[in-house]
């Protein structure tokens, strides 16, 4: 219907981003941590089976790189990292790559290496993320007694020792175990320091470096508590790609605390970053991750990177399958595949998109595999109901009624009317109680736990006087 082209109606987002670089498309990997960040949200738990069916669908989208979990720390994620290398080996995850979590101790390793060889599959087939902590309030106060132990020093020693003890013993500490995983046979080992955004960014250089001479590949870098501005990630990631050799796939972790996950992730990417965290729609501990359907359309529309092989048009039907998955719906109005964010009820809204949807909608609906539809309530205009009614005029005319103009006013009022009398009934109150009280259900809470042992206290044989 428009005569002119677009172009030359409204102006472009990437008028305004042309001049931002980015890595080639080809070398920007996805890497996808709803099976671990992303099961750390309070609420969330999912069996092996369903870990299973889930990195199925992140493979499916097209995720790079997946997370499976903490096979030390469970033997659910023990028995899913099984489950998912042997899918993977019968073609089910395509080129996947899978990531296990690791802390920077030999037992972690060992116990992940045992898991894998118990399925007859090799170290060298996934990739070990080994961790520990980065800046100065983690080094000494989180791990800083780990520390002294790891150096053969006595705990009482924890708050007299300098920083500098702590950033060195850490050090050491992260390319043991990298030494260890090596000499264990694995070859792809991505580290990383908690809390890197509150850190020194010297430091964290010095550590990257370490470790990559200890045989790590990958560094990651994290936001562990969505600290950074755009502004601050532009600072972060510039030092520490100029600071490490060049075309490095460094990891960019980041959360999104203050709702600036996506815009952070993006600017990392500007920076010379080419991996970034995500989860399924943004799961996480506290406010989530980056969200995967964020970073990778607004990558694509507003910075016009299009990452080779994503299928986007599954990103609605990935979003629902995984509300299904956790019990945690998203709001309707989720950017990009919330279920109504397509949706439309103001007349003068409704009007102007009856001509064309770029009018009110920037998101390409059929990008990400939705399409425009209407609500009908209190502002719906009579344009709307009288474009509806030609649509299904055969209908109308099969019982006898002729689409007017003054029939499509007499059905506006008429839907105005009752979309109020709905809203004087609406049991919206009953179904969120109803909603918190289901998610409380899921959860333990103190008491549970209290109840609990006294429980399995009561249960335990008297000590023998």
């Amino acid at each position: 219907m428009l005569r002119e082209p677009i172009e030359r109606l409204i102006r472009d987002p990437k008028e305004f981003t042309r001049e931002v670089r980015f890595p080639e498309p080809s070398e920007i990997r996805i890497y996808d941590e709803t099976l671990r960040d992303g099961e750390q949200m309070p609420g969330v738990c999912y069996t092996p089976a369903q870990k299973l069916a889930i990195a199925k669908a992140l493979a499916g989208i097209g995720v790079h790189i997946m997370s499976v979990g903490f096979p030390a720390a469970s033997e659910g994620d023990r028995r899913t990292l099984q489950l998912v290398m042997e899918a993977k080996r019968r073609g089910e995850l395509g080129d996947a790559e899978i990531v296990v979590m690791c802390r920077s101790n030999r037992n972690d390793i060992d116990v992940t290496v045992k898991t894998l060889r118990d399925v007859g599959v090799e170290p060298r087939e996934v990739t070990f993320f080994i961790f520990t902590s980065g800046s100065d309030l983690h080094l000494k106060y989180k791990i800083g007694k780990t520390l002294l132990r790891y150096e053969g020093l006595d705990e009482r020693e924890w708050l007299e020792r300098p920083l500098s003890f702590y950033r060195d013993a850490n050090i050491r500490l992260q390319c043991d175990a990298i030494v260890h995983a090596r000499a264990c046979g694995i070859e792809r080992i991505e580290f990383g320091a908690e809390d890197g955004s509150r850190g020194d960014v010297d430091y964290f250089i010095e550590y990257f470096k370490a470790g990559l001479k200890a045989g790590g590949t990958r560094p990651a870098w994290p936001d562990t508590v969505g600290t950074l501005t755009p502004e601050a990630t532009q600072w972060y990631c510039s030092r520490i790609v100029a600071g490490l050799p060049g075309g490095l796939p460094i990891v960019a972790h980041l959360h999104n605390d203050y709702g600036l996950g996506t815009i952070n992730a993006i600017t990392a990417v500007s920076c010379g970053f080419k991996v970034v965290s995500v989860t399924a729609n943004g799961y996480g501990e506290r406010a989530g991750n980056v969200k995967l359907h964020e970073f990778v359309v607004a990558l694509r529309v507003l910075y016009g990177i299009e990452l080779p092989g994503f299928k986007y048009n599954k990103l609605r039907e990935l979003a629902r399958f995984m509300e299904r998955m956790s019990g945690i719906p998203l709001q309707q109005h989720e950017p990009i595949v919330g279920a109504k964010v397509f949706a439309h009820e103001s007349g003068i809204h409704t009007q102007a998109m009856l001509i064309d949807h770029r009018m009110y909608e920037a998101v390409p609906a059929e990008l990400v595999g939705g399409g425009t539809s209407w609500v009908f309530g209190k502002h719906t205009g009579a344009a709307l109901v009288d474009d509806t009614l030609r649509r299904h005029n055969d209908r109308l005319s099969r019982a006898g009624v002729e689409a007017t103009p003054e029939l499509a006013h007499r059905v506006t009022d008429e839907v105005k009317r009752l979309r109020e009398e709905r809203a004087a009934s609406s049991k919206s109150e009953e179904a969120i109680e109803a909603y918190e009280s289901a998610m409380r259900r899921l959860s333990l809470n103190e008491d549970d736990v209290v109840e609990l042992a006294i429980a399995l206290g009561s249960k335990t044989p008297a000590a023998t006087p």
